[in-house]
């Protein structure tokens, strides 16, 4: 059979963060519907902070582990996202510069809503498991941010300040897939996909979104039955409630997941309301636990949610985990498969918890500040020096060496490493 996952993993959420329940208030918001997010912190983009910088601190730690032979064998870089700032060229290729690989490289883009990094994920394990270069590896970069912006006079530009700015982070997580699956050894032919066109949110210009947040949630649903559904085709004797101990979920945000978690109970295992809470807090919270303090980060979240479950559960022998991706307009996958305690371990040795910690809170003031901030990053811009003055004291707080965005001189990006 053959062996193919997650050899390496890491999550980079910025350098920021704020309190949500302090913006909630803030903007006015029903306070009983807040409590739904079941959301704690967000990861902010400061100015000088964008895609690629998340993508490279994700995936340095990652890098700077391999043996020169090792890091040669890198043979595909995959960004995925929403948040690209160029209609032609590739993320990637920043990435794949920075990180100092070798030329012989595959480097591209994908884009598919909050559903592209699984995409780039499984294009990943197929590129190794196809053994056109043996022994290679490639290595995923799920990258987005959330900048809401307004005018100076405190007009929303791309936001209705409804419930997406308190559950919309920033971050990166960076996943090296090989044959030496250390973290995440995938259930290879284990997938059931779903997909159709549906106008439940898009982004109809580079710096604004729209949707319809109701049917969001019905498409959510649908495709995490649908996509499960197909998967049982394929996977003899799946059963929701019993084959996988733990389930990570896409999670927009808290509540949404805890929906779909009780509709599947209820339709799939029959289950009643006590033990869908008892399931959901024993199989689906350690899945939760980094994203309530990151928010939704597009097409890294499910990613997200599998590395909290694989650095929070109770994994002491191998353990199957269920994976749900879904990405608005839309397409869905279910697939699953294999931690170890040795890949906890592993997980764990990236102290993703302990940089949470190290992010420095915003006041309420200094992140409307920012806001106004953000109109100065918009897609298109061809020259800026970047302001790094403002909340400076966050370039420092990592404990390591950390890239940051420098200067913008016709269109191209220039960045620097800060330590």
């Amino acid at each position: 059979m053959s062996i193919v996952g997650i050899e390496a993993m890491n999550v980079f959420s910025g350098t920021v963060c704020l309190d949500v329940f302090k913006l909630a208030e803030h903007r006015g918001l029903d306070m009983s519907r807040f409590e739904n997010l079941l959301m704690k912190e967000k990861s902010v983009a400061l100015p000088y902070e964008d895609p690629i910088t998340f993508a490279v601190n994700a995936a340095k730690p990652i890098i700077d582990a391999l043996s020169p032979e090792e890091k040669d064998r890198i043979e595909m870089v995959i960004t995925c996202t929403e948040s690209a700032f160029d209609f032609g060229k590739s993320m990637s290729t920043y990435c794949h510069d920075l990180l100092g690989l070798n030329r012989n490289c595959r480097l591209f883009e994908l884009k598919n809503a909050c559903y592209s990094g699984v995409a780039g994920l499984q294009n990943a394990i197929n590129f190794v498991l196809s053994q056109a270069s043996p022994g290679a590896k490639a290595l995923v970069l799920a990258t987005d941010v959330s900048r809401f912006m307004v005018e100076a006079g405190g007009d929303a530009l791309s936001a209705d300040w409804s419930f997406a700015e308190p559950s919309s982070g920033s971050g990166a997580v960076a996943m090296l897939v090989s044959d030496r699956p250390h973290i995440f050894q995938i259930d290879v032919g284990a997938n059931g996909y779903y997909g159709y066109e549906v106008m439940d949110t898009c982004r109809p210009s580079p710096d604004t979104d729209a949707g319809d947040t109701d049917l969001s949630l019905l498409s959510y649903l649908n495709c995490c039955e649908n996509a499960f559904l197909e998967y049982q085709k394929r996977v003899t004797g799946a059963d929701f409630a019993q084959t996988f101990s733990y389930l990570a979920y896409h999670t927009p945000f808290g509540g949404m997941v805890k929906g779909a978690h009780r509709n599947m109970m209820r339709k799939l295992a029959k289950a009643t309301p006590a033990d869908i809470e008892a399931d959901f807090q024993r199989r689906v919270m350690p899945g939760m636990a980094h994203c309530q303090r990151v928010g939704n980060i597009m097409g890294a979240t499910a990613a997200l949610s599998l590395a909290s479950t694989i650095d929070h559960a109770e994994i002491d022998a191998p353990r199957r985990i269920g994976v749900f991706s879904y990405g608005s307009g839309c397409c869905s996958e279910f697939f699953s498969g294999i931690a170890t305690p040795e890949g906890q371990r592993r997980l764990r040795g990236m102290r993703i918890g302990e940089h949470l910690d190290r992010r420095r809170a915003l006041t309420i003031a200094e992140y409307d500040e920012l806001l106004e901030r953000n109109l100065r990053l918009k897609f298109g811009t061809r020259n800026l020096m970047v302001d790094t003055s403002f909340v400076s004291e966050a370039r420092k707080t990592m404990g390591r060496p950390v890239l940051f965005l420098k200067e913008i001189k016709e269109f191209h990006r220039e960045y620097e490493w800060i330590s």
